[in-house]
């Protein structure tokens, strides 16, 4: 794939996220740019992947299957979620944070995001140059991981949806299924996502520094999600809404991996 075919990419992605931008400050509804960030990578991954030269054929349906599938999943989640509902707590808390200068300063945050996308979309490719015979072992764990990281964030979607529709009574932190093994199970399994591609980088080959961009996608995934805007902007609104509840939920639950809850 050419650098001009990349530049593009690249330009694509940062005018959608312009684009995403523009919406928000219509809207004031933040939950829109997660929506179109997830559909843009969708888009992104499966733009390198019927760009891409080189590769076996068939690794190249089976990646753009499971790059389909979650993409339709998550942006559609984010979009039914985000419909008539409040400015995405996270997000609300930066524009608050940044004041007059609030409208600047996250058009650059949300371009900032366009280059994550990006990466992500060249750890995909670089995935999917792998030339050695598809299946190889390594391409079945991919799709095992790949599907159970799909299924486990759509559980846990579904299972945090409940329980804010449900509202049950003397309980104000989700604490139920998924959630009282992770704080944060969506956002384990939408790491646990990203960690297929190296599978499918080295399925049967020795692919060298190239494979190794795979790797780029969990590393950064995991670095935004734990350290940057999920888990950080998101407990700081939990600490301040939810009290004494969520501190005993943050003594008992594992922030990200799962693990059996802490018995206090």
């Amino acid at each position: 794939m050419s650098l001009a075919i990349l530049l593009i990419l690249f330009v694509g992605l940062c005018a959608g996220m312009a684009i995403a931008w523009a919406v928000q400050r219509s809207t004031g509804n933040s939950g829109w740019i997660d929506t179109i960030w997830a559909a843009l990578c969708g888009i992104a991954g499966l733009f390198v992947i019927i760009a891409a030269e080189d590769g076996n054929p068939g690794r190249k349906w089976f990646a753009g299957l499971i790059v389909g599938i979650w993409a339709v999943r998550l942006a559609g989640h984010i979009a039914m979620r985000s419909s008539g509902k409040k400015d995405d707590p996270r997000y609300a808390a930066l524009i608050e944070s940044w004041g007059d200068k609030a409208s600047i300063r996250l058009l650059w945050f949300l371009e900032i995001q366009a280059f994550a996308a990006f990466v992500l979309a060249l750890s995909i490719y670089a995935a999917i140059l792998n030339p050695a015979p598809f299946p190889g072992v390594l391409d079945l764990l991919a799709l095992i991981v790949a599907l159970v990281a799909i299924a486990g964030e759509g559980t846990a979607d579904y299972q945090l949806s409940k329980f804010k529709k449900e509202k049950p009574v003397g309980k104000s932190v989700c604490d139920i299924g998924l959630w009282s093994w992770s704080r944060h199970p969506n956002y384990f399994f939408e790491w646990l996502w990203w960690c297929a591609w190296p599978l499918v980088a080295y399925a049967g080959f020795e692919r060298g520094w190239i494979g190794f961009l795979a790797f780029l996608a969990p590393v950064m995934m995991y670095w935004l999600l734990n350290h940057v805007s999920g888990i950080p902007y998101l407990e700081e609104h939990m600490e301040k809404t939810r009290g004494e509840a969520f501190a005993a939920y943050k003594r008992r639950v594992s922030a990200f991996f799962p693990r059996p809850p802490r018995q206090e």
